[in-house]
C-alpha cells in the first residue's frame, strides 16, 4: 500500500520557489543497517575518488597547504586558491604532497656553524633542523628544539648549533603513515621528539613532533586512509581563473603535481570559461577539471558538453558572499543542487554543492539532493589548518574569514573571479568577516562524518549512490514553515551549551 505522505522532489522543486537547506527537511525511510554499514565513498570528478563526501574550498582564508594537507588526510581533498602567485600557489602544492603526515611543520634549516639569537630565529616552526650545508638538500646531522634551546644556561646559547643541537642522523620516509611514525617514536625512546621527514629524493622536506604524534592519537581515527593518488602521494587540487596568464598558471600547478584544477569563477557559464575548458581538455587531457559555478540546468549543460569532470554548484549562498543581494542572481542552493545534479547525473558527471553549509544537516540535504560531494568554507575557517593568525575579539579567540568577492580579497586579484579584474570601478560581492577557534579539521571532521551518517541511516541510505537512488524513487520531502524551522532547533530555553560533539 502506498501512503499518500509528503512530496516527491521532482513536484516541490517545480513550484517556482528557490528553496534552503533550511526550508526542506526529508521524511524518514526505514533502518535495516547499523550506521557504522553506511559507506561515504564517492567522486569528485569522473576520476577521483574520495573516502568521504568533504572539500575544503579555494578562498584564501580557508585552503592552503596545511588545510589541503589535513583534508587529504582525512580521506577529503583540498582545493588551494589562487590569491597568490603562480609559483606560491605551486609551493602550497608540492607542501601539501610532500609526505603523508596529516600536520603540516615548516621547518626552519640552518648549518653546524650557525647560531640562535633569539626565539624568533624558530619562527613558527617547533625545532630547528641541522644539516651540513643549512639547507634541506644536505645530508641531516642534528635539531636543537625551542624547549631544549630555552633551557640551555645564557652563555651556552650564544655557541654555534654544533656545540648543543641532538645529534641525529635517522628520518621516517614520505610516505610513512601515522602508525608507522608511531613505531619510529617507540624505537627511538622517550629522548627523541622530532622525526624528520625525507622526500622521495632524500631531501628533508619537514618534521613531525612527538607532542603532535600524541595529539592525533587522541582524535578520532583518521578516515578511510587518505585520499592518495597513483603517485602514492596525497591528492590536492588547485584554482585557477580563466584569463590568458591562468594558462601560466596552470602550468606551475601541473609540475607541482596537483590532481584536479577548479575553474574559480562565480558565474561559470561563460565565453571565457568554455573557452579555458577547452584549452585545458586539449593542453592536459589526463588532468581533471571542474567547472562552474552554476545554479541551472542549462549553465550546467553547457560546461558539460565543453569537456568538464565535476561540477560546482552554488552563486550567493556562502556566509560571506553578498552576490544575490547586490546582482539579483543566484538560486536557493537546495534548489540549485538539486536542478543542477538532475542534468548532471545524465552525464555521470559529480557535482559538488558549494556554499551554505553550516551543520551537518545541511551536508546530508546537498548529498542526498544529489551532490557527490560538499564544498566547504565559513564550516573550515577558524581551524588551525586555516590560514592566518588567531586574534581575541570580544574574549574569543577568533581567525579571519573573507569573502574572495570583498574589495579586500579583491585588492589580492580575486576580482577575476568575478570579471571585474579589467574595470575600474571594483563592485564587493562579499564581506569581511571573523569566525570562531574550531581547533583543529583533524579532529572536529571526523565527529561531522559521523553525524552524516546517522542521517543517511535515518533515511534509510547504506551508501551515497543509496542515497541518490531514494531521490528518484521514495524519498519524501516537505517545506518546513519558519515555525517549523524554529521547533526544529532549540527553543524554549532560558539558556544552554551546544556542543557539536
Amino acid at each position: 500500500m502506498e501512503f499518500e505522505d509528503g512530496f516527491k522532489p521532482e513536484n516541490l522543486f517545480r513550484q517556482g520557489y528557490s528553496y534552503t537547506y533550511d526550508d526542506v527537511i526529508f521524511l524518514p525511510g526505514y533502518i535495516g543497517f547499523p550506521v557504522d554499514k553506511v559507506d561515504l565513498s564517492t567522486k569528485l570528478t569522473r576520476n577521483i575518488s574520495l573516502s568521504i563526501p568533504c572539500v575544503s574550498s579555494p578562498m584564501d582564508t580557508v585552503t592552503e597547504s596545511s588545510m589541503a594537507r589535513a583534508m587529504a588526510a582525512l580521506g577529503g581533498i583540498g582545493i588551494i586558491h589562487s590569491n597568490c602567485p603562480p609559483d606560491e600557489q605551486a609551493a602550497h602544492v608540492r607542501a601539501a604532497k610532500a609526505h603523508r603526515f596529516p600536520i603540516l611543520s615548516n621547518p626552519i634549516f640552518r648549518s653546524p656553524s650557525d647560531r640562535i639569537s633569539s626565539l624568533d630565529d624558530f619562527a613558527t616552526s617547533p625545532c630547528i633542523l641541522v644539516t651540513q650545508s643549512g639547507d634541506s638538500k644536505s645530508k641531516l646531522i642534528g635539531y636543537i628544539s625551542q624547549f631544549q634551546w630555552m633551557e640551555l644556561p645564557d652563555g651556552s646559547k650564544e655557541a654555534p648549533l654544533a656545540d648543543y643541537m641532538v645529534s641525529s642522523v635517522d628520518f621516517v620516509g614520505w610516505d610513512s603513515d601515522l602508525s608507522q611514525i608511531v613505531e619510529y617514536f617507540d624505537a627511538k625512546g622517550p629522548k627523541v621528539d622530532f622525526a624528520p621527514v625525507a622526500g622521495r629524493s632524500g631531501e628533508i622536506v619537514d618534521v613531525v613532533a612527538r607532542a603532535d604524534v600524541e595529539t592525533l592519537r587522541g582524535y578520532p581515527r583518521l578516515l578511510g586512509g587518505g585520499s592518495v593518488g597513483p603517485d602514492g602521494e596525497l591528492m590536492v587540487g588547485a584554482a585557477i581563473g580563466t584569463r590568458e596568464s591562468d594558462k601560466v598558471r596552470l602550468e606551475h600547478l601541473v609540475k607541482a603535481g596537483a590532481n584536479v584544477v577548479v575553474l574559480d569563477s562565480s558565474q561559470g557559464n561563460s565565453i571565457y570559461q568554455i573557452e579555458m575548458i577547452k584549452y585545458i581538455k586539449r593542453t592536459y587531457p589526463e588532468l581533471d577539471l571542474i567547472g562552474g559555478n552554476v545554479v541551472t540546468m542549462s549553465q550546467a549543460d553547457n560546461l558539460i558538453k565543453a569537456g568538464v569532470d565535476g561540477l560546482r554548484v552554488g552563486m550567493g549562498s556562502g556566509s560571506i558572499c553578498t552576490t544575490q543581494e547586490v546582482c539579483a542572481v543566484g538560486r536557493g542552493q537546495a534548489t540549485a543542487v538539486y536542478k543542477v545534479s538532475s542534468i548532471a547525473s545524465q552525464s555521470k558527471v559529480p557535482v559538488i554543492a558549494d556554499g551554505g553549509i553550516s551543520n551537518s544537516g545541511h551536508i546530508v540535504k546537498a548529498l542526498t539532493l544529489g551532490a557527490s560531494t560538499v564544498m566547504m568554507g565559513s564550516f573550515l575557517a577558524g581551524s588551525s589548518e586555516s590560514p592566518g593568525a588567531y586574534m581575541v575579539q570580544d574574549g574569543r579567540r577568533v581567525k579571519k574569514y573573507r569573502g574572495m568577492g570583498s574589495l579586500e580579497a579583491m585588492t589580492k586579484g580575486s576580482d577575476a573571479r568575478y570579471l571585474g579584474d579589467t574595470t575600474k570601478l571594483k563592485i564587493a560581492q562579499g564581506v569581511v568577516g571573523a569566525v570562531a577557534d574550531k581547533g583543529s579539521v583533524l579532529k572536529f571532521v571526523p565527529y561531522t562524518v559521523q553525524a552524516v551518517k546517522q542521517g543517511l541511516q535515518d533515511l534509510g541510505a547504506a551508501s551515497l549512490q543509496d542515497a541518490h537512488d531514494l531521490l528518484k524513487s521514495t524519498l519524501r520531502l516537505e517545506v518546513r514553515t519558519g515555525a517549523a524551522q524554529v521547533e526544529g532547533g532549540v527553543h524554549g530555553l532560558v539558556s544552554y551549551e551546544k556542543k557539536p560533539f
